[in-house]
């Protein structure tokens, strides 16, 4: 008799700025990856949405941290109890007296250290998993796109994160050329405070930054009439007066404040092409390169890197979700797949 009820299979995303979870095909959690401690004790206060609204507004007995940085662990005690503390959200509406034997696949950054993808193997064993695998989140990218990884041609994806931007050249299920760029979503948010304390003496906050970056990112400064949205005013306060402060930014203001950042990711995937053996290469220029990961949405960005790198760009189908479709492809498929790590 199989306890079907004792076995638990989650694919995991633990991105730095959201973490998906994916069970039986399904999406089960979709939350900011942040946690609330309680500064004296320790104890985790909130976690996810909850967390995300206490951020920037606590008081000293209050800590949110992101417990991934670039990618990677940069709190182990912190990723620990938020990982935990997730697990525990999806397994709310489980009603069973046993834990549950739980399985999981994890997405980590293919510029992890031994060392940084010992503290995800640990972060997770710690928070419950009896069996673990881990794979790299190209391949996760490139399965969640729908590529054949295994098939013996070249296949590429860029997946534009909030730490980490992955590049990589898959072929007959293993990564021939790669670059992990710790230039990404949260640079350009940043490019955005910076800008907007230069031009406008605005304190502008990471999740105002944000805010603009949803609604006017864009990386070509002349978009079409068609696509171009509308100006959005924020309100903070003036860095030398300390008095409220209004200001409307439009979409060709951060088209020129972040261009440096994007030059650097197309420096990045050039490199990688360089790096590519010249009959894969062949493949790419053929089917095109795959962009997934938040940074994809930005407006204009496929054509913009087509129109520099001359190979077609194109944009997955909700790209934000990509890595974890493919983690959840690969949970179906661990006795199939060889490039899981155990």
């Amino acid at each position: 008799m199989a306890f079907n009820f004792l076995q638990q299979e989650l694919a995991i995303d633990l991105g730095t700025a959201n973490t998906i979870i994916f069970e039986n095909g399904k999406i089960v959690l979709d939350q900011p990856s942040i946690v609330a401690l309680d500064t004296k004790t320790g104890k985790m206060i909130a976690v996810g949405d909850k967390a995300q609204l206490m951020d920037e507004k606590t008081n000293p007995g209050i800590t949110c941290i992101r417990p991934l940085r670039d990618g990677v662990i940069a709190d182990f005690n912190a990723a620990e109890l938020m990982i935990g503390g997730f697990i525990k959200l999806v397994n709310e509406r489980r009603h069973s007296i046993f834990s549950p034997n739980l399985k999981l696949v994890v997405g980590v950054s293919m510029g992890s250290t031994p060392v940084e993808i010992r503290a995800v193997r640990d972060s997770c064993e710690h928070a419950g998993a009896r069996d673990l695998y881990l794979i790299y989140e190209p391949m996760a990218s490139a399965l969640g796109v729908g590529l054949n990884v295994e098939a013996p041609m070249g296949s590429m994806i860029v997946d534009i994160g909030g730490g980490t931007t992955e590049i990589a050249v898959i072929s007959l299920g293993g990564v021939v050329a790669y670059d992990s760029v710790r230039t990404a979503g949260n640079e350009i948010t940043r490019d955005i405070q910076n800008y907007m304390e230069r031009q406008y003496n605005f304190k502008c906050g990471f999740k105002t930054a944000e805010r603009i970056k949803f609604a006017i990112g864009s990386v070509l400064r002349d978009l079409p009439v068609e696509e171009e949205p509308e100006p959005i005013t924020v309100h903070g306060r003036n860095i030398m007066t300390a008095n409220p402060i209004e200001a409307e930014i439009n979409y060709h203001e951060i088209a020129h404040c972040i261009d440096n950042t994007i030059v650097k990711l197309e420096n990045s995937i050039i490199h990688v092409l360089e790096q590519t053996p010249p009959e894969l290469y062949s493949d790419i220029v053929e089917q095109g390169i795959w962009l997934a990961g938040g940074g994809s949405l930005l407006r204009g960005i496929a054509r913009r890197f087509t129109d520099k790198i001359n190979i077609q760009f194109h944009v997955a189908e909700d790209p934000l979700k990509a890595v974890a479709r493919g983690t959840c492809a690969a949970l179906g498929n661990t006795d199939n797949y060889s490039f899981l790590m155990r």
